[in-house]
């Protein structure tokens, strides 16, 4: 997987769990529920990736 790649895909992970986190704290659910949006897009560009290289191979 490309670095620049997978770097993204991390940080949208990672970005949609601080949505997550803020939403469940101040009592926001639509902030929570687009935090695991976010997350579930940037796990699943990871997996479509791994698999990309995995056929490379």
């Amino acid at each position: 997987m490309g670095a620049g790649k997978k770097a993204k895909n991390v940080a949208k992970t990672t970005k949609g769990k601080m949505k997550e986190t803020t939403g469940k704290a101040v009592g926001n659910e639509s902030l929570e529920a687009k935090g695991r949006g976010e997350q579930a897009m940037g796990d699943a560009k990871q997996a479509a990736q791994k698999a990309k290289d995995a056929l490379k191979h």
